[in-house]
């Protein structure tokens, strides 16, 4: 049988007892500490171990309470309200977009959004950190995505093979381990990049669904993130309703950092009102991960146990990133936000005035190199 400090032992008596909840646990333990310091004689021998290894464990070591998009054990199913999320997420259409099919392969560009349930049911979001190595938008908060390789990719190939190369997402559905399963939910209104790209941002719900009769899911490798360090510098995750508020929602057992989560502030754009938005993500109650260099620069598998050790404790999400969040929520949630916003969502007829206009043609090369243009590409995320 499995201790609960992680030890195995053996019962003559025993050996094919269910286990012992953390209920049932704390109950006995209660029961025993009324009574007396030590575990009755009268307690089966394996049982009193268990209990006499519970107590002598150290109370200060702090119980990590966040989840991970990698790790099935650190998620729930999803409760009334995200349940009834994913449904509006999973049933929205977005107006159609005639501009899109018009546009040259090197004006499109697609995000992933992907969510995730944490251990309350609670939805997540997956974002990244750009690498201070980049050019434009260094150490900003984006999602996985880029530009398209082809006129034939559409939206979410886009987007799930960005996921690919930038943290290691496996682009093959068939490649992703049980229970993990990723579903397409919806794609969303198209928005204008500042390097005048149209960006459609395609949300998707990860399923960690547990297999009836069968131990619950643990870590697997192979959704371990793996990052190109080249691009990104770290992946972390945020709590998606509070996109729609303008504090933090502190949730049990988590100690908020000081800051403030929101601050705004209206500017004109292509003469027209549009909303910044500034959320400063808690990250000191997760696990921030980090790429680990391999010799010669190649990415390898990322640093997935280690604690944000930064004396930052917030990671600053805005800009086109902060407004898809808003607009998504907005749509999962039914709610309209707590703090002033644009009441549309994207940008699209920005960017159909464009493009009728003849400003949005085919990006042509820059004399500078390739990896220059990547670089140019990768500003579509921001």
């Amino acid at each position: 049988m499995s201790l609960p400090n992680g030890t195995s032992g053996t019962s003559n008596t025993h050996d094919d007892s269910p286990p012992l909840t953390e209920l049932e646990t704390a109950e006995i333990l209660q029961s025993i500490r009324n009574s007396t310091t030590v575990p009755s004689t009268d307690l089966p021998a394996d049982l009193g171990l268990s209990l006499d290894l519970h107590r002598q464990q150290p109370t200060e070591a702090p119980y990590d309470l966040a989840s991970y998009y990698w790790d099935a054990s650190t998620m729930a199913p999803l409760n009334a309200v995200s349940a009834a999320a994913i449904a509006r997420l999973r049933a929205y259409k977005p107006p159609p977009f005639p501009t899109w099919d018009r546009l040259p392969v090197s004006r499109r560009a697609a995000v992933l959004i992907l969510l995730f349930a944490d251990r309350r049911g609670d939805l997540r979001v997956v974002i990244t950190m750009r690498a201070a190595s980049l050019r434009n938008f260094s150490g900003h908060a984006a999602f996985p995505g880029g530009k398209a390789d082809s006129l034939s990719e559409t939206p979410y190939q886009i987007a799930r093979r960005e996921a690919w190369e930038e943290i290691g997402l496996p682009m093959d559905d068939a490649k992703i381990p049980k229970p993990f399963r990723i579903e397409p939910l919806c794609c969303l209104p198209c928005s204008l990049a500042k390097n005048e790209m149209a960006v459609r941002p395609c949300v998707a719900f990860l399923h960690a669904d547990d297999v009836p009769g069968k131990p619950k899911a643990m870590v697997d490798e192979s959704m371990i993130p793996r990052l190109d360090a080249k691009e990104v510098a770290a992946v972390f995750s945020a709590p998606f309703h509070n996109f729609l508020k303008a504090k933090d929602e502190p949730r049990e057992g988590e100690i908020l950092p000081p800051g403030e989560w929101y601050d705004g502030y209206w500017h004109h754009w292509l003469n027209e009102p549009w909303r910044v938005h500034n959320f400063h993500v808690p990250v000191n109650n997760q696990k921030v991960v980090k790429p680990k260099i391999r010799e010669g620069g190649q990415a390898a598998i990322a640093h997935e146990l280690e604690k944000e050790e930064d004396t930052v404790q917030r990671f600053l999400v805005w800009g086109m990133t902060g407004r898809m969040l808003v607009d998504a929520a907005r749509i999962a949630y039914n709610e309209e936000p707590e703090f002033e916003h644009n009441a549309h969502y994207g940008d699209e007829h920005l960017l159909a005035r464009l493009e009728e206009a003849g400003q949005l043609p085919e990006k042509k090369k820059k004399e500078v190199g390739q990896e220059a243009i990547q670089e140019e590409v990768k500003d579509a995320k921001m």
